[in-house]
């Protein structure tokens, strides 16, 4: 019978490390509190409410398809962002392939509004560094991470310990399964979050299960933007 166990981030880097399948997660929750499904017939126009700054941005290095490393806030950083943490082998249909169906969704409307997409972005960050490679986050990607209409980054980290101030600054958690000898499974639970990311590096929203709609996060990246536009001299 197989048990879940919660990693926490004040556990000792190394233990986590030391586990291949294991990933870590912070306890805190981030952001409001969870609100209604979002009704996509009834969205206020773009521009005519604020979106509330919850929290910076975590920094850390992470590695793009290509294996070179960036600082994640030099990615972030003049562009507005959606991103998403995922896991390229989760077959969750209530986690990473959700999420993916919301991202294709805002990824095909952005291809259709150059401007915004001009000035925005999709970053699909790994949960699991032991498994997901440059390489594989390469093959995850496919052609979208090499489409020139839309940016898509597929990034992922060096290592555990890599990823555990990411997860913690987002308030991400996880939860790797473990079998009854107490070893990890190749099987993470995880809270979905989207989260949207401003060009001054300040969360602006938090999507979860009930928000996730491409219509809601096309409306909020609009209303950004022109927040952006409005703020230039």
């Amino acid at each position: 019978m197989k048990a879940a166990r919660r990693w926490r981030l004040h556990a000792p880097l190394a233990l986590l490390a030391a586990h291949a399948g294991v990933r870590a997660a912070s306890d805190a929750a981030t952001g409001p509190a969870p609100r209604a499904p979002v009704d996509v017939s009834r969205l206020p126009a773009p521009g005519s409410y604020r979106l509330p700054r919850i929290i910076r941005a975590p920094d850390g290095e992470v590695l793009d398809v290509d294996g070179r490393a960036h600082r994640l806030h030099r990615l972030l950083a003049g562009r507005l962002t959606v991103l998403s943490f995922m896991y390229t082998y989760c077959r969750d249909p209530e986690g990473c392939p959700k999420a993916w169906a919301a991202m294709e969704g805002l990824h095909a409307a952005l291809r259709a509004e150059a401007p915004l997409a001009a000035v925005s972005q999709l970053v699909s960050l790994s949960f699991d560094p032991s498994h997901d490679t440059p390489q594989q986050m390469r093959l995850y990607g496919g052609e979208r991470a090499r489409d020139a209409r839309v940016r898509w980054r597929f990034l992922t980290t060096r290592s555990v310990p890599a990823l555990l101030p990411l997860l913690d600054g987002f308030g991400q958690d996880v939860t790797v399964e473990t079998d009854e000898r107490g070893r990890p499974a190749r099987t993470l639970n995880h809270l979905l979050k989207l989260f949207l990311i401003d060009d001054q590096l300040q969360v602006r929203e938090i999507y979860s299960v009930a928000t996730l709609a491409p219509e809601a996060m096309l409306n909020d990246l609009r209303t950004l933007s022109l927040e952006r536009a409005a703020l230039k001299p």
